[in-house]
């Protein structure tokens, strides 16, 4: 993972990838994850997005991780919480009422520190991360938090035409990686308005991952 590319995306406020809205792929079908008021839902690489706001106001507790501690300062900011902060060995961990986000680098990330999950929603992860480090970064999830199913949102383009981040991942990819932990369900497709970062088209899919 470039750690400098990340960073410095957030200090310059190059952070086209933020939503100024919960993602509608996951208002659409959350509910198909069939979890329980009070559930435990993990969000790796989270940034600051408005989807922990949606969550935390449907009853669920999140467990974030994040590589930049700015982004993680704006998100209690706007959340109106103020976080006590902790160190967790090479993480920080920012905790508050139903929320529990740990700023480092997610590879230092253990099933102990992160505790148990009920479910996992991963809409900027997989797809931030360049091909090498993508089946690392699965077999890394799938170990801490014990295969708990997932929401897991990729996106499909012509991948020579632009550069990631977001990068393409297709179907076989995604079974690739999860094809032997889960029953994989592609729920919904849809184009992306406008193109990606106005360049080219590409379509957004949301799959459904269950034990």
């Amino acid at each position: 993972m470039n750690v400098d590319f990340w960073h410095q995306k957030w200090e310059k406020i190059e952070i086209g990838f933020h939503q100024s809205k919960p993602n509608l792929l996951l208002v659409a079908n959350f509910n198909k994850l069939k979890l329980a008021e009070g559930s435990r839902v993990f969000l790796p690489l989270c940034g600051k997005t408005l989807d922990i706001g949606w969550l935390l106001s449907n009853g669920y507790h999140v467990v974030g991780a994040e590589l930049s501690g700015l982004a993680i300062e704006q998100l209690f900011d706007e959340l109106g919480l103020v976080p006590d902060i902790t160190e967790c060995g090479e993480l920080i961990l920012y905790r508050a009422d139903k929320v529990d986000i740990f700023v480092g680098d997610i590879f230092d990330l253990s099933s102990e520190l992160i505790g148990a999950v009920d479910a996992i929603y991963d809409r900027a992860a997989l797809v931030a991360l360049p091909e090498d480090m993508r089946k690392r970064y699965a077999k890394h999830l799938l170990e801490i938090t014990d295969s708990a199913e997932q929401l897991l949102i990729t996106f499909e383009y012509d991948q020579s035409l632009i550069n990631g981040p977001p990068f393409s991942i297709n179907s076989e990819e995604v079974n690739q990686h999860y094809n032997a932990a889960y029953n994989l369900l592609l729920i919904e497709s849809k184009s992306v308005e406008g193109g990606l970062k106005g360049v080219c088209a590409a379509t957004e899919h949301i799959w459904l991952l269950t034990n």
